[in-house]
């Protein structure tokens, strides 16, 4: 399993509260590159880690849900270009879209 544990606030780090996400994955395409799909444990925010053979691995993206819609905040290195491609696509997901991946990670763990 690869999900991650995220703070509140967007990033990896120890810090309190945290949140779980471990469910999933599933594969996209985001930016013309690939990145495994997770859901978090609130039911409503995503991570998004670059997948094996993504040139900017080691990165991840965290969509967190608010009263005002979704964040995007992103962690790692790599090439701008790519994860600047990678974000707009992120960033363009309506909230509908984000359920319909959220309800896919779901669907994923329970085949595992």
């Amino acid at each position: 399993m690869v999900g991650l544990t995220v703070s509140a606030n967007g990033a990896a780090s120890p810090e309190a509260p945290v949140l779980k996400c471990e469910v999933g994955p599933v594969s996209r395409q985001f930016g013309d590159t690939p990145w495994l799909v997770y859901s978090c444990e609130d039911a409503k925010s995503l991570v998004v880690v670059a997948a094996p053979g993504n040139p900017v691995m080691p990165f991840f993206f965290f969509l967190k849900h608010s009263q005002n819609g979704y964040t995007v905040r992103s962690e790692g290195t790599g090439d701008k270009s790519v994860t600047d491609a990678a974000a707009a696509d992120l960033s363009q997901l309506s909230d509908e879209e984000i359920a319909a991946l959220i309800a896919e990670t779901q669907k994923a763990t329970l085949r595992k």
